[in-house]
């Protein structure tokens, strides 16, 4: 197998390929990136020209964007079953909820945390319309079932339980009976909490960190 090397730091989305490589549970050598000079290193920007985590290159192939890797790795690694089959039926949705949470729900909540205006006069005009519109969305599908593609546990879930977690802590959207269930639900699983081990004992040995 490839070599995958992925470059991360413990206070960013590099959280969310972790839960996934820890779901994965193949190996992989952990690059932690300091904020500053490093990230924006002639080195680093080899691999990712915007200077930003996470990152992962697996061989010769160099992946950004959280929910490309997840897409990845998920098909890299079919024996995980972290996607649906091509065939799937389900494997609309899968696409549909990855492309959803990396599109208009990070747009719309960032517009929220920043004071971005987006009401009725614009939110025809962006991508992620109004912010109560991608709430009313997730909140819709994830009642039907226990996980967003159905019954089966996928990439798509790590996306959008990361995300809704931090969005509820930030308090920019609602804690939703809903969302409180389906974070739990997930977060709960094992390569979750193993996940969260690594990046905070690895956040105890980088440099503090303010945004």
């Amino acid at each position: 197998m490839s070599e995958l090397i992925f470059y991360t730091h413990p206070m960013s989305r590099g959280r969310v390929v972790r839960w996934m490589l820890e779901e994965l549970g193949i190996s992989y050598v952990t690059k932690a990136m300091e904020y500053g000079a490093e990230m924006k290193s002639p080195e680093y920007l080899a691999i990712n020209p915007m200077g930003k985590i996470p990152a992962i290159k697996h061989g010769n192939t160099v992946v950004t964007e959280v929910a490309a890797i997840l897409a990845y790795l998920a098909d890299q690694f079919p024996d995980k079953k972290l996607a649906p089959p091509l065939e799937s039926p389900a494997r609309g949705a899968y696409c549909r909820w990855l492309f959803f949470m990396a599109g208009p729900f990070e747009m719309a909540t960032s517009a929220m945390a920043y004071g971005w205006k987006i009401d009725d006069s614009n939110a025809q005009a962006v991508g992620c319309g109004r912010l109560e519109d991608s709430i009313n969305t997730l909140e819709r599908a994830l009642e039907k079932t226990p996980y967003i593609c159905g019954d089966q546990f996928t990439a798509a879930d790590i996306l959008l339980s990361s995300y809704l977690w931090w969005e509820i802590m930030q308090k920019n959207i609602p804690p939703k009976e809903v969302f409180k269930e389906y974070i739990e639900r997930t977060e709960s699983r094992p390569a979750a909490k193993r996940a969260n081990a690594i990046d905070d004992e690895l956040a105890t040995k980088m440099k503090p960190v303010s945004f």
